[in-house]
């Protein structure tokens, strides 16, 4: 069942892996419990497709479950297209796929 959630969250890069560069929004907790407390098929990971927009940006892609919420990956091509950095809060849209 599709459902679509709005929020502003703050973009980060993710320093687990000093050789790769992830940039990441975190998924408010109050969403992420609704969209893990809804039935759905189990996918890698965990995942949850999703389609996300920010400003002018739609794209497909999963969200990933953390410890207390899902975070959304935002590629390069998204970020230099909106013009956000880390640090800045980003006001995205995602509708659940899955």
């Amino acid at each position: 069942m599709e459902e679509t959630y709005r929020f502003t969250s703050e973009l980060y890069r993710w320093s687990e892996r000093a050789s790769d560069t992830w940039y990441f929004v975190d998924v408010p907790e109050e969403e992420s419990d609704e969209i893990r407390d809804r039935p759905r098929m189990p996918r890698g990971f965990g995942s949850i497709r999703v389609e996300a927009t920010i400003g002018g940006t739609t794209w497909r892609t999963s969200i990933f479950p953390g410890r207390e919420r899902y975070a959304l990956p935002v590629k390069r091509a998204v970020r230099e297209a909106e013009g956000v950095e880390p640090g800045e809060p980003v006001e995205v849209v995602i509708r659940t796929l899955d």
